[in-house]
């Protein structure tokens, strides 16, 4: 549709609006008795046959037939064909409803009948115009060229593709259905601030922002690990929180600043029994909302039925790359066998900082899963429990699906002063320029100073969880309104239309490699 043509249907249905102001309709209704949905006449109709309805919706499609027209209405629930003739309504309220346009929303009341195809139909005996539209309703978009229009305009995206409407119920389902789960191992979900003094719990660059009574910094959180864990501390042995996290880093397929993540601890467990929660959990969430153990991501079959296989990350990087860990010594041969393989790291990496690299780069896209990957260095893992049998590695976990990282645990470290020595050493890296490690939260050592009981911590990203139940290629897919560059900072660059889509279309190419 051309600007020019667009810019005459805006004019048109502004006139509209005040043609029927003059008639004395009002075009923006303040309600309307509903007593049914569209579903539900449709799915009841047996019982609904012959009976009067009433239902509220925005008029799809309207195809005319003389002195009789049929129409399609949409709620919330879908779609149902409707049906008025003159003879019912009269001459004024039918040209009244011709001259309606699609895009409006409307309310009708009517008998409810089948076609002679066998359509349930509502025979409307009234009806009144709810919302004039001022725009038409999209067209159906067309492949990549229009996905960064419906990723900004995602209300117009909900209107002209029902699938994707369905994306965000089964998100909801999903997290319903999280909740349930643990409520239902007596986890008891709570609150914690957004805005911390100290970033920590990940490692990330935060978003800042300042208040000004206090005429302090702070910063929107990176995670709710350090609130939670002092939860523990305090006695509360089961705790959960669902909520957003704000990290300031790069927008992707795979991240957006803004995302949602739920982290679980548990008093007197490790992250064996984490794993053992976690696996559970995905698997009675799949079963309840998909009915399913088996589902299917991009073509290829994900089995989610128990149990989920475990490696050590040291195994399969030796597995994958062929490199064993255990025969380099030191941090300076851990380098040259990183340049050998053209990684560029900092001048300083150190043997686990190398290692967890090689993961990351070579193993992470290979693993279809799902699966747990284990013990991680020591060096990548500064809130983890070191492992008693090897100190250089921790009792951590990553789950991996499709070749996505999609939660971290850990064994959570308890030592007081272990914490500190690594949170300096964790300062000493932020000093040197690196602006995602960690900082120093001496409120959080003076709770560990009290006594934190042994402790299983999980964190699960929800959108990448969502991600695979529901089949999307890209994190911007699952996320209601995600976050992109403003259009009118893209005008002021020249950016065109061109260049958005083939930046688009790169992302998703990269993403199915």
């Amino acid at each position: 549709m051309g600007q020019e043509h667009l810019g005459e249907q805006l004019l048109l249905r502004r006139n509209k609006v005040n043609e029927l102001r003059a008639q004395g309709v009002e075009p923006y209704s303040q309600k309307y008795p509903v007593t049914h949905c569209a579903k539900e006449v449709r799915e009841e109709f047996v019982t609904l046959e012959g009976q009067t309805v009433s239902l509220a919706g925005r008029m799809m499609t309207r195809r005319g037939h003389g002195k009789a027209c049929f129409a399609n209405i949409q709620d919330g629930s879908g779609q149902v064909q409707i049906y008025i003739r003159l003879d019912d309504v009269g001459e004024e309220q039918y040209i009244f409803f011709q001259n309606l346009d699609i895009g409006d929303i409307i309310g009708i009341s009517g008998t409810v009948f089948k076609t002679r195809t066998g359509e349930v139909t509502v025979n409307i005996n009234s009806f009144k115009i709810l919302t004039k539209a001022l725009r038409p309703l999209p067209e159906k978009w067309h492949g990549l060229k229009d996905v960064e229009t419906r990723y900004r305009q995602r209300y117009a995206d909900l209107l002209a593709n029902p699938e994707v409407r369905h994306v965000f119920v089964i998100r909801s389902k999903i997290i319903q259905a999280v909740r349930e789960f643990l409520a239902g191992r007596d986890f008891l979900e709570v609150e914690t601030p957004v805005m911390h003094t100290v970033a920590g719990g990940a490692t990330a660059r935060p978003f800042i922002t300042h208040h000004n009574a206090l005429d302090i910094d702070l910063y929107l959180r990176i995670a709710t690990e350090l609130h939670l864990k002092r939860l523990i501390v305090g006695g509360m042995e089961r705790v959960f929180e669902l909520g957003r996290i704000f990290r300031n880093e790069g927008i992707s397929t795979r991240h957006n600043p803004e995302f949602t993540m739920i982290e679980i601890y548990q008093a007197n467990a490790d992250y064996e029994d984490m794993m053992d929660l976690m696996e559970n959990m995905v698997l009675y969430v799949a079963e309840k909302v998909l009915g399913s153990s088996r589902i299917t991501y991009q073509d290829r079959e994900l089995d989610l039925s128990l149990p989920w296989p475990r490696k050590k990350l040291i195994d399969l990087v030796q597995e994958i790359t062929g490199v064993d860990f255990r025969e380099i010594d030191g941090d300076e041969a851990a380098r040259q066998v990183a340049g050998a393989r053209g990684l560029a790291l900092e001048k300083e990496a150190t043997w686990g900082e190398i290692l967890f690299a090689f993961f990351e780069e070579y193993c992470e896209e290979k693993l279809w899963g799902p699966v747990f990957v284990l013990d991680y260095p020591v060096d990548v893992s500064p809130l983890a429990r070191r492992c008693q049998h090897n100190p250089a590695f921790t009792y951590r976990f990553e789950a991996f699906m499709a070749g996505r990282e999609i939660a971290n645990a850990f064994t959570e470290l308890t030592d007081p002063l272990d914490q500190r020595e690594r949170f300096l050493r964790q300062v000493q890296k932020r000093t040197a320029g690196n602006e995602e490690a960690h900082m120093m939260d001496e409120d959080f050592l003076n709770a560990l100073e009290y006594g934190m009981p042994p402790t299983g911590g999980l964190g699960i990203g929800i959108d990448r969880l969502v991600m695979m139940l529901t089949d999307s290629l890209s994190i911007r897919d699952v996320i209601l309104f995600p976050t992109l560059r403003p259009r009118e900072l893209e005008l002021q660059e020249g950016c065109n239309q061109e260049q958005i889509r083939s930046q688009e279309s790169e992302d998703r190419s990269q993403e199915s490699e």
